[in-house]
C-alpha cells in the first residue's frame, strides 16, 4: 500500500499532478487514479487504495466541493474515521458541512515550487501522518531530494521521527526494545476495582521506564487502546513488544497473570501467574520488570534493580490508596480534592512513601495554578507543594518525578534559572516520562533555547504517541521560534487527533495572527468561547492591529471586568501591542508581582516584541532568572 492516497475531482487532475509529483520526490509512495490500469475493478482498487494508505490528502476545490464533487466527500469521511485525513484547499472555498473542523491546508495559486512554505506546510503534515521515515520515491531525484531535505530542516526531521499521528511507526532499529504495557484486565469481578488493575499497570510503566535502554509508552497512548489485541496495539503505538495481562483480588490476596507479546507476530514470549499476599505488590511488578528484561535480553546492571521500585511502598493499605489517586479523574476540581484526599490518608499511613509525596505535590501544583481564587490563596497551594515535594527528595533523592514537580514549581513562581535545573536533573535520572519532557522543553523555549527544547519534546511524542498533547508543545515551540509554518502544522494535527481541545485552536489563530493572516486568524478566534481570555487578547490585538483602538481597548476592558488581575500578563501584550508602552510596563510589572505564570513567556512572546528593546522591559525580563 502507499503512504499517500490523493482524492480530487477528475476535472482538476492537471493541477494535483504537480503535487504529486512534489510529494513522490520527497520521499512519499503516493497512489492517486491515474494508476488504474485497463484492466483493473476500479472501484475495488480504489476503496483497497483508500483504506491502505495512512494519509489521505483531499483536494478541495469549487468541483470537489459542489454536487458532483460526492466520491470526493466519500473518500473525505472514511479517511475521517481513521484519523488519516488531510485537507489541501487549491480554490478559495471552504470545505462541505461536516470537513471544516480541521482546517484545509491552503495551496492556492501554486506553481509547484518545492520551497514554497505552503507545499512545505503540507509535507510536513503528511509525513507527520504517515509517520515513518518516507518510502523511497519511485522515480529516484537526488538532487531534488537533498535541496528540499535542506530546506524542510527541523519540520522534516519532526516529521521523521513521527508526530504522534494514530499509526505512527518507529523505524525497526529504534523499535528492537520498545514496548508498551496495556490495562491489565479487572478480573475481581466488581467494576469498582479496575482503579487496581490499571494502577498495577501504571507502577509496571514506571519500573520499566526505569531501566536502561527500554522506551515505555506512556499511560496516555497505552491505555486508548485498551481494547486492541497486542499485535494491533503493537503495529498502532509502534513498539517492538506488548506486555498485557489481569489481575484477580481478594481482601488476603493477589493473583497477577502477566505476558510479553512480539509485536510483529503475536507470539508469546514470556508469561507467569503471581500468587501473593495483598501486601506484595511491589514484589509483583519488580518481579514482572525483571522477567521482561531478561526475555528481551536486556541487561539489568546493578543501579537498574536498584531502582525498579523507587519510592514506593510495602503498606497494602497505603498503595491502596495511592493506585485509587493515580487512576482518579484530575481534570475537575471535584477530582483534585479526591485525590489529594487519598494521598494525604496514604501518607498518613506510611510517611515514608515517597512517590505519594510527590504525586501529592504535583496535584498541588494544578490545583494551585487552576482553582485558586486569588493570589493569596495560589501561593499557599505552591508552598505546600514545596513542602511535599521536598519530603520527597528527603526519603527518595533519585525520584525523577519529585524534581520535575520542583521544577513546574519554580516555573509557576518564575525562578527559571531554578526551574530549568531541576528538569534537567529528572531528565538525568532513571524513569523517562512524556510530562516532564514536556514541561521541559517548554521550559527551554521559554528561555529562548529552541533548537535544545525541540528535541525534548520528540521524545515526548515518541513515548506518548496518540497524546495530542505533545504536537501542542510542538506548535508552542516552533511559534515561540517563530518558525509559523511549522507551527501551523503541529496545531492542525493536533486537532486532528483532538478537535475539542482549546490549546491547538489558540496556537493556530496567534500563529494565524503573527503572520498577518487577520481574516483567518478572525475566524480560528471564532471557534473558543466569546469570554475566554485567549479570544479576547486575539481579538484584542487584531483590532490594534486594524487601527481600531477603541475596538482594542474596548476587549482589554471586557477582559478586565470578566478577569481582575488574573490577565495582567494579557493586559501587558494588549498594551504593547497598542503602543501603549508606559501602561504596558506596569501591567507587566505588576503580572511579575503577583507571579502570573505567563511571565515565564516574556523573553520569547511576538506579542511583546514592541517594547522588548526599552531598558525597563530588560529589567523586568532579568527578574526572571533565565540561565545565561
Amino acid at each position: 500500500m502507499s503512504d499517500v492516497f490523493i482524492s480530487y475531482k477528475a476535472e482538476d487532475r492537471a493541477r494535483v499532478r504537480g503535487l504529486v509529483e512534489a510529494l513522490e520526490a520527497d520521499g512519499l509512495s503516493v497512489w492517486w487514479d491515474a494508476h488504474i490500469g485497463g484492466g483493473d475493478d476500479w472501484r475495488e482498487t480504489i476503496a483497497r487504495e483508500l483504506d491502505g494508505a495512512r494519509c489521505v490528502i483531499v483536494i478541495w476545490s469549487k468541483r470537489s466541493v459542489g454536487p458532483e464533487g460526492r466520491f470526493v466527500r466519500d473518500e473525505a469521511t472514511r479517511a475521517l474515521r481513521r484519523n488519516a485525513y488531510l485537507p489541501v484547499r487549491i480554490d478559495k472555498v471552504d470545505p462541505p458541512l461536516g470537513f471544516g473542523e480541521t482546517q484545509a491546508l491552503p495551496l492556492v495559486g501554486w506553481k509547484g515550487g518545492p520551497s514554497d512554505p505552503r507545499y512545505l506546510a503540507i509535507l510536513s503534515a503528511a509525513q507527520a501522518i504517515v509517520g515513518h521515515a518516507p518510502t523511497a520515491p519511485r522515480a529516484p531525484a537526488p538532487s531534488v531530494i537533498r535541496r528540499r531535505t535542506l530546506l524542510v530542516g527541523s519540520a522534516a526531521a519532526a516529521a521523521a521521527v513521527g508526530l504522534g499521528g494514530l499509526y505512527f511507526l518507529w523505524p525497526n532499529k529504534a523499535r528492537a526494545n520498545s514496548i508498551a504495557v496495556l490495562p491489565f484486565a479487572n478480573l475481581s469481578g466488581d467494576p469498582s476495582q479496575a482503579y487496581f488493575s490499571d494502577g498495577m499497570a501504571e507502577e509496571l510503566r514506571s519500573a520499566l521506564s526505569r531501566i536502561a535502554g527500554l522506551k515505555v509508552v506512556a499511560r496516555t497512548s497505552s491505555e486508548m487502546l485498551r481494547d486492541s489485541d497486542a499485535k494491533s496495539a503493537a503495529a498502532k503505538l509502534g513498539v517492538g513488544y506488548v506486555v498485557n495481562g489481569s489481575v484477580r483480588r481478594s481482601p488476603s490476596t493477589i493473583r497477577v497473570n502477566a505476558q510479553l507479546i512480539d509485536g510483529d507476530d503475536g507470539m508469546e514470549l514470556w508469561s507467569e501467574a503471581f500468587d501473593r499476599p495483598a501486601g506484595d505488590l511491589l514484589e509483583i511488578q519488580t518481579s514482572i520488570a525483571q522477567n521482561v528484561a531478561q526475555a528481551l535480553s536486556v541487561k539489568l546492571i546493578g543501579k537498574d534493580r536498584d531502582v525498579l521500585d523507587l519510592g514506593g511502598t510495602r503498606n497494602p493499605a497505603a498503595q491502596d490508596l495511592y493506585l485509587q489517586s493515580i487512576s482518579g479523574q484530575v481534570d475537575t476540581k471535584e477530582g483534585l480534592d479526591t485525590s489529594l484526599g487519598l494521598l494525604a490518608s496514604a501518607v498518613a499511613l506510611d510517611p515514608n512513601f515517597a512517590q505519594a509525596h510527590a504525586r501529592k505535590a504535583f496535584l498541588l501544583v494544578l490545583q494551585s495554578g487552576i482553582y485558586a481564587f486569588s493570589t493569596a490563596e495560589a501561593q499557599d497551594g505552591y508552598r505546600q507543594a514545596m513542602t511535599s515535594v521536598q519530603r520527597a527528595l528527603a526519603i527518595e533523592p533519585r525520584l525523577a518525578s519529585a524534581y520535575a514537580t520542583r521544577g513546574a514549581i519554580f516555573r509557576d513562581q518564575l525562578d527559571m534559572r531554578r526551574a530549568i535545573a531541576d528538569l534537567e536533573r529528572a531528565d538525568a535520572l532513571p524513569g523517562e516520562d512524556a510530562h516532564t519532557l514536556r514541561i521541559y522543553g517548554i521550559a527551554l523555549a521559554q528561555a529562548g533555547r529552541f533548537d535544545e527544547g525541540l528535541p525534548k519534546i520528540q521524545r515526548a511524542r515518541n513515548l506518548d504517541p496518540l497524546n495530542p498533547v505533545s504536537l501542542e508543545a510542538e506548535a508552542l515551540l516552533h511559534a515561540y521560534a517563530r518558525r509559523y509554518v511549522e507551527s501551523v502544522a503541529a496545531a492542525r494535527r493536533s486537532l486532528q487527533l483532538a478537535p475539542d481541545r482549546i490549546q491547538p485552536r489558540r496556537i493556530l489563530a496567534n500563529v494565524l495572527l503573527f503572520q498577518g493572516k487577520a481574516d483567518e486568524a478572525r475566524a480560528a478566534y471564532a471557534g473558543l468561547d466569546p469570554g475566554d481570555y485567549r479570544r479576547l487578547l486575539g481579538e484584542a490585538v487584531l483590532a490594534a492591529r486594524a487601527g481600531d483602538r477603541a475596538g482594542a481597548i474596548g476587549k482589554l476592558q471586557d477582559m478586565e471586568r470578566r478577569y481582575g488581575d488574573a490577565a495582567l500578563y494579557q493586559y501587558g501584550e494588549i498594551y504593547a501591542q497598542l503602543g501603549m508602552v508606559e501602561e504596558a510596563l506596569t501591567a507587566l510589572d505588576r503580572a511579575y508581582k503577583v507571579r502570573d505564570p505567563g511571565m515565564a513567556y516574556l523573553a520569547v512572546d511576538p506579542f511583546l516584541d514592541p517594547i522588548r528593546r526599552d531598558p525597563r522591559f530588560k529589567a523586568i525580563e532579568a527578574k526572571l532568572n533565565f540561565p545565561a
